[in-house]
């Protein structure tokens, strides 16, 4: 598994890098040995340095604690791991029975978070964010998490343009940071697609993190061309949440909602997802290599994020990115009207 480089950071990132958001107990509350054996199983057979993604959201900053007790645990030497922290979220009491944010998503927090997002707020997250991970692991890869929640509730251009101006603000910290040395490298991470493009052209990023937006599902020619922008601009592309929260290889969730077979925009989904099915079985292939060497055929894009809650799958996600797909199954998906019939880096 060969690493590239992220951008013009200097930095070697491997195709695969791995979400966190199991280790802050999203979906389910898993135990401390289960979260420890994923770890150890990451460090075990993947190369490094290994790249942890996680933020002060996923369970309210419990993830970061976990990556930095495991890390301790395992004795990872700092220069063997790269951690991202995409912050914004900052840890709060927690004073009703469940989180404010993202109510039904999160098992068993005992805290809560708020949203915090201007010059000095984003420091108060970064800061927070290496008291829980604690000595010696700091983060070096930050970004802005889900600017685009924070500017979906404007009710106004002129609230929206008020709300971009907290962005651009935590961006000039960021920014401040890596000038310090504190960190290596500043990002973006959001599942719109579109407000990544806004910040990308009113800050100088280091890489993007796109999440649910360029799958094997969903690729429109726009994002695609906005991909390639970014390539051109070397700015480093990591492709996260492809499996659009597990719905594509076989879960009930999608993008973090559970669908209604009734529904009929989500009956448009579960027939997506048989034809899908069908052809994968027709040329042996699985559901997770398609939706990953989907995810990685354009250029520019330099790493998929994968998240596991099961230690035995951490090899076989490593072997994801490795996966060789026969031609015919991609030309049978453009047939199939299940990709672009113009793509132009597959089939």
């Amino acid at each position: 598994m060969k690493s590239k480089p992220l951008g013009t950071t200097g930095l070697q990132v491997p195709p695969v890098i791995f979400g966190t958001s199991c280790l802050g107990n999203l979906y389910a509350e898993l135990p401390w040995e289960t979260k420890l054996e994923i770890m150890r199983e990451i460090f075990t057979h993947a190369p490094t340095p290994i790249v942890l993604d996680s933020a002060g959201k996923y369970g309210a900053g419990l993830a970061l604690e976990i990556i930095g007790k495991g890390l301790r645990e395992l004795g990872v030497k700092p220069e063997q791991v790269l951690i991202s922290n995409k912050l914004g979220w900052l840890r709060t009491p927690l004073t009703g029975p469940e989180p404010t944010f993202e109510k039904g998503v999160w098992a068993g927090l005992k805290n809560d978070a708020a949203q915090c997002l201007s010059y000095a707020g984003i420091l108060r997250c970064h800061e927070q964010g290496c008291e829980l991970l604690g000595a010696p692991y700091v983060p070096q890869l930050v970004s802005v998490h889900d600017p685009d929640e924070y500017l979906a509730p404007a009710t106004s251009p002129a609230d929206r343009q008020r709300r971009l101006a907290d962005i651009i603000e935590a961006y000039r910290a960021l920014i401040e940071l890596k000038k310090q040395g504190k960190v290596a490298a500043v990002g973006v991470g959001a599942k719109d697609w579109t407000v990544i493009r806004e910040i990308a052209g009113a800050v100088e990023l280091d890489w993007v993190m796109l999440a649910c937006s360029f799958t094997v599902l969903r690729h429109p020619p726009e994002l695609l061309a906005f991909i390639n922008e970014l390539n051109r601009r070397q700015i480093g592309i990591i492709n996260s949440a492809v499996f659009h929260a597990g719905f594509l290889t076989g879960g009930k969730f999608f993008d973090y909602r559970i669908l209604d077979p009734q529904q009929a925009a989500d009956q448009q989904l579960f027939a997506w997802r048989e034809t899908f099915n069908a052809l994968c079985a027709k040329h042996g292939v699985s559901q997770a290599a398609a939706c990953v060497q989907f995810g990685m055929s354009p250029p520019g894009v330099v790493s998929i994020a994968l998240n596991t809650s099961k230690a035995a799958n951490v090899k076989a996600n490593l072997g994801l990115a490795q996966a060789e797909i026969p031609a015919a199954f991609w030309t049978d998906m453009k047939a199939a009207k299940l990709i672009a019939k113009d793509y132009p880096y597959l089939g």
